[in-house]
């Protein structure tokens, strides 16, 4: 089958660099261990909620986990530099959809650092924190069902913001301006029930809030599987999206103004 041809192939590359991607696991457990001394500093004699000191430690540390998954996806899935280099024209006269055929890639790219970073970065911290592990195994799927959708909405993004490197010779900064609201919007740094006035309720009506608070929560056993519905209906609309996408890439598609 095609898709576990080219995923596996993604992933094969991948393990060539398991030795230096050590050091990318070294620093994000660092990141996770400042972050969580930060917030243990903040929730000091504070009512922390519904999470508690120990609810707020295992967040903080699982959201560190995660990230490898749900935002560390490779820039527009690749296709910038295809327009770079002219091959997205080869790309495009492909017999294969082209969505499928970078959606397909990432995934081998997405289980490579979901087992050689996240997983690792998991188990370190549910020694040394140590974390909370699931109340149930019904909650555990739930919270894996939540994971991959969490990981598809990336992917997807990242291929629309890959599109856009087809009308203009810059598409980097919309890569940049993601990261950035993710990091706030996504619950990554604050759990979205914490933002303040506008910045709250836009949060809770995109889709930033699927990617790392609601997986979270539901690994907490905090929401249960029908939050799921709604990043399902996220994930449907913005497949739509790159459908149209890539309709529009074959009706016009101008590599650097050529």
């Amino acid at each position: 089958m095609l898709f576990f041809a080219l995923a596996r192939a993604s992933y094969s590359r991948n393990l060539q660099y398991r030795a230096s991607h050590l050091l990318h696991n070294i620093a994000s457990a660092l990141f996770g261990f400042i972050y969580l001394s930060i917030w243990t500093g903040i929730g000091q004699g504070r009512d922390l909620g519904s999470y508690g000191m120990a609810g707020l430690i295992s967040y903080v540390a699982l959201n560190q986990c995660l990230l490898w998954v749900t935002a560390f996806t490779n820039y527009g899935l690749g296709l910038p530099q295809l327009v770079r280099t002219g091959g997205i024209a080869i790309e495009l006269a492909r017999p294969v959809h082209l969505f499928y055929n970078m959606m397909s890639r990432e995934w081998g790219n997405i289980g490579y650092q979901f087992l050689y970073k996240s997983v690792p970065i998991y188990l370190l911290y549910l020694v040394v924190i140590p974390l909370r592990l699931p109340h149930s195994i019904s909650t555990a799927f739930a919270f894996l069902a939540a994971l991959v959708c969490a990981a598809y909405l990336s992917l997807c993004v990242q291929y629309l913001i890959g599109a856009v490197s087809l009308w203009t010779t810059e598409s980097q900064w919309l890569h940049w301006l993601n990261h950035a609201m993710l990091t706030l919007f996504s619950g990554f740094l604050i759990p979205i029930e914490w933002l303040p006035g506008w910045l709250g309720w836009f949060s809770r009506w995109s889709f930033y809030p699927y990617l790392q608070y609601i997986p979270t929560r539901i690994y907490l056993g905090m929401d249960g599987i029908s939050s799921l519905l709604p990043s399902l209906a996220w994930c449907a609309g913005l497949t739509l999206l790159c459908l149209a996408a890539t309709a529009l890439m074959r009706t016009k598609t101008e590599v650097q103004g050529g």
